[in-house]
């Protein structure tokens, strides 16, 4: 019996130390600029930048290929972070070939509609949907990015994407070009 765990005890040393060599000897650097750019990103991994997910578009970014401002769910916050971190000028989103930013959106299901084909599971890229085959599904909105690619697969269309309610952890002050925009639309609605 000593024998045994002896043997297991060496046998887990030689593994760990195997380990720890090829740890160092193969590490892979990443450029800290792309890290920078991933970190602003929103995560949502939607593929609306043309890009298979955030990391992907954040290679492009640091590496020339694609512009600061294909992210919708970013947002123009995040293209204002975007610039401010690569030295760049303010180019505002690209709704033409990429879509508008809504704002923070999450998915709902109608739960008395679902049928639970799993469809909306396979195609969430976080795994906010869950459910299992023939039950029905519920989205977890703390971890729903809002990219809407549930939707498309949904073959009774139960699933709508909802605004989430502004509160203390969201609300932001507006910038001042949208501060300048709230004061003319309001001027013109009084003269």
């Amino acid at each position: 019996m000593l024998g045994a765990v002896l043997a297991l005890g060496l046998l887990a040393a030689v593994f760990g130390l195997l380990l720890g060599y090829a740890a160092i000897r193969f590490k892979v650097e990443s450029d800290p600029v792309v890290d920078q750019i991933n970190a602003i990103l929103p995560q949502t991994q939607c593929g609306q930048c043309g890009y298979a997910g955030c990391r992907p578009y954040a290679e492009a970014i640091a590496a020339g290929e694609a512009e600061i401002n294909q992210c919708p769910p970013g947002g123009e916050a995040g293209i204002r972070a975007l610039a401010d971190l690569l030295g760049r000028d303010f180019v505002p989103l690209n709704e033409e070939e990429h879509g508008e930013h809504k704002g923070r959106m999450v998915a709902v299901i109608d739960e008395q509609i679902c049928i639970g084909c799993t469809l909306c599971i396979q195609a969430c890229p976080v795994d906010a949907i869950l459910g299992a085959a023939k039950h029905m599904h519920t989205v977890i909105e703390e971890e729903c990015t809002g990219c809407e690619l549930c939707i498309e697969p949904c073959p009774v269309d139960c699933i709508d994407m909802v605004p989430v309610p502004e509160d203390i952890n969201q609300w932001r002050w507006p910038s001042p070009d949208e501060r300048r925009i709230d004061i003319a639309d309001r001027s013109t609605a009084s003269g």
